[in-house]
């Protein structure tokens, strides 16, 4: 697929082009800041922008440059890259999109299957989400959602945990050696306990049920 690259570490930089290529991907550009990749990407549109979150213009350049992305080109996939698994940060970028936008740690993606994976998941609409961070934010709640979290079985906590990470209803119940029925199930129940609303979509409360584990996280810290 066509991909461009934000990062302003130039050792990390080239590790990932050689990556990238090795995986058989068409790196349209490479650039060390977030206003050179916008002006790249303004007649080169590419599948999936590669951003790290820490870099120019600003502290948190990758994100600003991500609102400017989302907002020329709705339809470009966004992969964030750090260093750090923070959920402040994933409270900031699912705010800029819920379809094709991912955080991963810059040292889980150094393998050409782990990259592909994720960045085909990406292109393809979906969210992806670090699992260490996916897995801390349903096994170490805090504040006023305890009590929502005490109502859920442990089970539901392993479905809530493969849905933070992106995963379809089909890899979850993969993962866990179960059906796709009892997966069903089991996510009914979750959005029934966790008030979400009936009359959204069911991609939308997927998303509303990560949120209401990011928010209670980012209030607490």
């Amino acid at each position: 697929m066509r991909v461009a690259l934000a990062e302003d570490g130039a050792l990390f930089r080239e590790g990932l082009l050689m990556l990238l290529r090795a995986a058989g991907h068409e790196v349209v550009g490479c650039t060390a800041d977030g206003d050179a990749l916008v002006d790249l990407l303004a007649d080169q549109p590419v599948d999936v922008a590669i951003l790290d979150i820490r870099m120019p213009p600003e502290p948190d350049g990758g994100l600003v440059t991500a609102e400017r992305l989302r907002a020329a080109h709705p339809g470009m996939g966004l992969l964030f890259l750090s260093h750090y698994a923070e959920s402040h940060y994933l409270v900031r970028i699912l705010q800029i999109g819920t379809d094709g936008i991912g955080y991963r740690l810059k040292e889980k993606v150094g393998s050409v299957d782990v990259l592909t994976d994720t960045l085909t998941r990406i292109r393809d609409g979906e969210i992806v989400i670090e699992p260490v961070l996916a897995k801390r934010l349903v096994q170490r709640p805090q504040g006023d959602r305890k009590q929502v979290v005490d109502s859920l079985s442990a089970r539901e906590l392993e479905v809530l945990g493969l849905m933070a990470e992106g995963r379809s209803n089909n890899g979850i119940a993969t993962e866990l050696f179960v059906t796709q029925k009892a997966v069903e199930k089991h996510i009914a129940n979750i959005f029934d306990k966790l008030g979400l609303p009936n009359d959204a979509t069911a991609h939308h409360r997927r998303v509303l049920a990560v949120l209401t584990y990011l928010r209670s996280q980012r209030d607490d810290g």
